[in-house]
């Protein structure tokens, strides 16, 4: 059988190699903003930043560590972010595996807290960024995915001489940003590869991976009522959903960003009451919840009207309240059993691994699959 993996790389674009140096001829030579055609603006925006730190492109640089007490902090402060995004990084390692690409994920601050993929530990240019601990912000190591990505806020894709420094020019990376359940960044995902053929489709990949994570973030805030919000006429129950937390009064508790956007909420202030965004009394909420009304168009404030499908809170993680007695009619046994059997199956089979990542003992996932 014949796989398109035995076919040979495709070789560089020699074109778009000499449009990114043509580029950096021009900013790196001080040339007026907006005078470098050949690269995005956010990469003409991450040089110019980097120029005015004093940075040239032929220094060599130090991907150095911050102190172990700051990564100790770094790696206790961000757990909830690294049991959500575990299962997904172990999913991007098959997508990539026959790329050379590697993941990582860092905090806010671009401080590796975690790795994962095929990395060669021979390749210093491996070893000097796939570390824990390892400084990778822009103002350290100047423009990189993750630098840009954590200072622009938004997807990238990053190829060699795209970086500022010419030592970090042997990498292609793509990165994403991470939102947390209060809107703000929290950290970022990064795929790069080393001396490898270019691949923009990891921008997508990334991107996407990005949402599981944080939508993995909002279901494990504490809530009482959750809803799942979309357009009218699109189909609820993927990753593009919006997701809010109620708790028992009807506040918001948490929410991802498709459903900031959707319901323009303010990232980092206090979330609001569900009664002034929805136009329609919070009860009717958690009735549709109660007597399982599927989705149902909803009034805003604003004017738009939203799907919103109300589901219970299946769980008591995190110190939220219990569910309001009453007939869901919602499969949570089923919901339940699915997340399992998906744990083990990111895991390869194995029981104690996918234990621990969803926080349970190895007899209880053994017994909730028997349940199934």
């Amino acid at each position: 059988m014949t796989h398109g993996l035995s076919h040979p790389a495709l070789p560089e674009p020699q074109d778009r190699l000499a449009r990114i140096e043509r580029a950096r001829q021009t900013v790196m030579g001080q040339a007026p903003a907006g005078a470098a055609p050949g690269v995005q603006p956010w990469i003409e925006r991450s040089w110019r930043r980097c120029l005015d730190l004093g940075m040239h492109p032929r220094q060599r640089i130090q991907f150095d560590e911050v102190s172990a007490p700051a990564v100790k902090r770094a790696i206790e402060a961000n757990q909830p972010l690294l049991r959500a995004a575990a299962p997904v990084i172990r999913s991007l390692a098959r997508a990539m595996a026959d790329t050379r690409y590697f993941a990582i994920l860092t905090d806010a601050q671009g401080v590796v807290i975690d790795v994962n993929g095929p990395i060669d530990r021979q390749d210093p240019s491996a070893s000097a960024i796939a570390r824990v601990g390892v400084n990778l912000s822009e103002a350290a190591v100047g423009t990189t995915a993750i630098g840009a990505t954590l200072a622009e806020g938004l997807p990238v894709w990053l190829h060699r001489g795209e970086h500022f420094f010419d030592d970090t020019s042997v990498y292609s990376c793509a990165g994403a940003p991470l939102f947390g359940p209060n809107g703000q960044c929290i950290g970022m995902l990064d795929l790069t590869g080393i001396h490898v053929p270019e691949r923009p489709a990891l921008k997508h990949l990334v991107t996407q991976s990005a949402r599981s994570i944080e939508n993995a973030l909002t279901l494990a805030q504490p809530h009482h009522l959750l809803l799942r919000l979309n357009w009218p006429g699109r189909v609820l129950g993927e990753d593009s959903d919006g997701l809010v937390g109620l708790d028992a009064d009807g506040r918001i508790t948490a929410a991802n960003r498709a459903a900031i956007d959707m319901l323009n909420l303010v990232p980092g202030q206090a979330w609001p009451h569900a009664s002034d965004v929805f136009a329609v009394p919070t009860g009717v909420l958690f009735d549709a919840a109660r007597q399982q009304r599927g989705a149902v168009e909803q009034p805003l404030w604003c004017g738009l009207r939203v799907q919103v499908l109300a589901q219970p809170h299946s769980g008591h993680e995190g110190g939220s309240a219990p569910a309001p007695s009453g007939n869901y009619g919602v499969p949570l046994k089923q919901v339940e059993s699915a997340l399992i059997r998906k744990a083990v199956e990111d895991a390869q089979g194995n029981v104690a691994e996918a234990a621990r990542v969803l926080g349970i003992s190895r007899a209880t996932v053994y017994r909730k699959l028997e349940r199934r």
